[in-house]
């Protein structure tokens, strides 16, 4: 019996700087046929026929009408991440093809860099570093000093599954949970992590000593956080955000952190990725900026890849998909 041919999956490349992790390559092949989008080019008519599936990793390959038009048997675009403001629901829907993510295999990884920030920011381990190992420290200065988290109050905007997890991991270092929510948690969730709700923005922000973003990127949560916001937080108040870059305003952020509305920032995402090397967040001293790292482990990497190969299967197979984004 002839082996049954397996549905073409395209990506963007093996390797470099978007393309498809190489550890992750023997996994796709078990399931699917690997196309990239350079062989794609170069034969258009052929491989159109086969492709059913497009693997999306580090926002590439970009999907607009064109590609949509050329795949007439597209089913599945299968999102590497949460995040999907990189892809035009509505668009995509229109052709009849389905979009998914990857929530559950983040979660842990995201919550951990948040906490990471947090304590890193409040403890001035970057400053911290930089003195211990400049050829220039003598001594080090007994007043050089940080800020307890172990206490403190956490505001957490976005209660979603990386938001609670954060809240857990809050819970263990003894800090007050404030939290805002589309929704409000059930009371059995809010007590079990010591959390309480909020239901304005002002009261999270005017109390908090750290405040966290955990929001997805959508119209209404595009720069909000802004001058008004910013001035609303305690000046010895720190910004965490892990959510998207754009959801905080950057100037009004530069102006904060220079006049001391707000103490610090600690930002896994900034807009545009990466800023400009000429950009004022770069050369302030209370601030630190990873590289969008809040899902660089070996291990949500590769959950992450293992959970778009379920969406991609549950599609191709009629059955109930793990995790559909619906457009709004």
């Amino acid at each position: 019996m002839a082996k049954q041919e397996q549905p073409g999956l395209l990506i963007l490349e093996i390797g470099g700087v978007c393309g498809v992790l190489k550890g992750h390559v023997e996994l796709l092949k078990k399931h699917f046929h690997l196309i990239t989008m350079k062989e794609f080019l170069k034969n258009k008519e052929r491989l159109s026929e086969k492709i059913k599936s497009v693997f999306i990793h580090e926002c590439r390959p970009v999907i607009d009408r064109e590609l949509l038009q050329s795949l007439p048997h597209l089913k599945v675009i299968a999102n590497s991440g949460v995040g999907v403001d990189h892809l035009d629901l509505k668009l995509i829907s229109s052709f009849r093809v389905k979009v998914t993510n990857t929530p559950h295999a983040v979660s842990d990884s995201t919550a951990d860099i948040g906490m990471a920030l947090m304590l890193a920011s409040a403890r001035r381990l970057v400053e911290g570093c930089q003195i211990a190992v400049s050829p220039q420290t003598e001594h080090f200065a007994a007043d050089w000093l940080g800020d307890e988290v172990t206490g403190a109050t956490l505001g957490i905007i976005g209660m979603g599954s990386i938001g609670y997890k954060v809240a857990k991991r809050a819970k263990a270092f003894d800090m007050k949970v404030l939290y805002l929510n589309r929704n409000r948690r059930k009371e059995e969730e809010e007590q079990a992590v010591g959390a309480h709700y909020c239901e304005k923005m002002e009261d999270l922000l005017q109390q908090s000593d750290f405040v966290m973003l955990v929001v997805n990127l959508t119209p209404q949560t595009h720069k909000l956080i802004g001058k008004r916001e910013l001035e609303l937080m305690k000046p010895t108040a720190t910004l965490i955000n892990i959510s998207r870059g754009a959801v905080v305003d950057h100037d009004a952020l530069v102006e904060a952190l220079q006049n001391g509305i707000i103490k610090a920032a600690a930002l896994d995402v900034t807009y545009p990725e990466p800023l400009p090397r000429d950009h004022p967040l770069l050369k302030l001293k209370n601030i630190i900026i990873t590289p969008h790292i809040g899902t660089a482990t070996v291990q949500a990497t590769r959950m992450m890849t293992e959970e778009a190969v379920a969406n991609i299967q549950a599609v191709l197979n009629g059955l109930p998909i793990p995790s559909e984004v619906i457009p709004q």
